[in-house]
């Protein structure tokens, strides 16, 4: 990079073992210096970024990504797969040379689920993770179907590569591969044209530690993109960023939320007038609930004024609740037990969804000898599983607070659907 006109910059690369004794250690950034916040750590020219700008030539962008048929990160990866065929030749040759050497694996040092065999995804078995996993990977197999189309469209390919029809030089698991990578590095530039808004930084991710409440990010600042520190940084210590990333592990492990679907019964007779009420109190008829580690409680208790209003069957009680202010539903005995029984239900089938309970996955984690793919999942699992107990603890409680345990759940033929 310094022979093709990258300036001086205050970082350099350093290792970290893999945890797989087979694979090479990874390589992350760290400074070379001590760095103070607001100190530019590395610009990187534009002549090093590769973008669709650079992948497509002149070619006008918005007229192939309008097809809704590939994305930026195919185009980016299938540009890299025949810029990686030239082997040595190519410019980018070092470049291609340590995404093979990261192997996808990010900052985790474990590859993406996408690459994982369906045993390894049967880790995330009861997680809604594995749904995310295999959906992205149908959506992957359907880009890699319209390569031809795209590689038709594009003059620049064409007259780069005249003769090699991606779906005949590239199977599909080196796609799905190069995809990975890519999703594992790019980054999304903020305030730039559309052709560049996606860019593959050498120096940027993976090579980056990402941090949510990191305030650094790449920019694109005067024909280069930089990297300005947002807190002191002492001699070979990790460079940390805010950048945006597609990387499904980064995504995984960083999960501090359980999210729960609310709907209102399409079929419920009242269905309009309780549609009314919930966007009068700033809800909508699918409404997404978050529930935050250590907020349960909070979440729980958020949650039952719109599932009390599943359980209103009387018309005369929904005019009552319509002309009230705010969210005032009737609450008897039996709608409080029956309310509660669905939460404390819906917390019990997703738990019992997994395949482990959380004290086998404690056990599992204490074996320093664990496969990384399966600590990365069980991570996972035992951090949904937390927050789903400690919900149904909340529920619990609230059961046991009920003045009269005689008293049966109101029937509620229209209650509200969860997932």
């Amino acid at each position: 990079m310094h022979r093709n006109g990258l300036p001086r910059c205050k970082v350099v690369l350093n290792e970290s073992t893999s945890h797989d004794e087979k694979h090479m250690p990874v390589h992350y950034v760290a400074a070379s210096e001590d760095l103070r916040a607001g100190d530019v750590a590395f610009s990187v020219p534009n002549s090093l970024v590769v973008t669709l700008e650079r992948v497509l030539g002149n070619e006008t962008v918005a007229e192939l990504l309008t097809t809704n048929k590939l994305s930026e990160l195919a185009c980016l990866a299938l540009y890299l797969m025949y810029e990686k065929k030239q082997g040595k030749k190519s410019f980018w040759y070092p470049y291609i040379r340590e995404l093979d050497r990261q192997r996808g694996r990010g900052q985790l040092a474990v590859e993406s689920p996408l690459l994982w065999s369906e045993e390894e995804l049967a880790y995330l078995t009861g997680s809604p993770t594995k749904a995310e996993v295999l959906e992205r990977a149908e959506g992957i197999k359907r880009e890699y179907n319209e390569l031809d189309t795209v590689w038709f469209m594009a003059g620049s390919l064409f007259q780069q590569y005249p003769y090699d029809i991606p779906t005949e030089a590239f199977p599909f698991e080196i796609f799905k591969q190069a995809f990975v990578a890519v999703q594992s590095c790019v980054v999304h530039l903020q305030k730039v044209p559309l052709a560049q808004r996606f860019a593959l930084v050498p120096l940027g991710p993976p090579l980056l530690a990402y941090r949510s409440n990191c305030k650094a990010m790449l920019s694109a600042v005067n024909g280069a993109v930089e990297l300005v520190v947002d807190r002191a940084c002492v001699d070979h210590s990790l460079i940390q960023n805010c950048s945006s990333t597609t990387d499904l592990l980064m995504m995984i492990i960083l999960m501090i939320a359980w999210f729960v679907e609310a709907a209102l019964n399409t079929e419920d007779p009242q269905y309009q007038d309780k549609r009314l009420v919930v966007q009068r109190n700033g809800k909508l008829s699918v409404q997404v609930f978050h529930v935050y580690a250590g907020k349960e409680k909070e979440a729980v208790s958020d949650m039952l004024p719109y599932l009390r209003l599943g359980y209103v069957s009387d018309p005369s009680e929904m005019q009552s609740v319509l002309s009230s202010q705010g969210p005032v539903c009737p609450v008897s005995p039996c709608m409080e037990r029956a309310v509660l029984a669905q939460l404390a239900d819906y917390f019990n089938r997703r738990l019992a969804g997994y395949l482990t309970t959380l004290n086998e996955d404690e056990s599992l984690l204490s074996d320093p000898n664990l496969n990384p793919r399966r600590r990365v999942a069980t991570e996972l699992v035992r951090l949904e599983k937390k927050i789903l107990h400690a919900c149904l603890q909340a529920t619990t409680e609230l059961i046991d607070e009920l003045p009269d345990h005689t008293v049966s759940p109101c029937p509620a033929p229209y209650a509200l659907l969860l997932k």
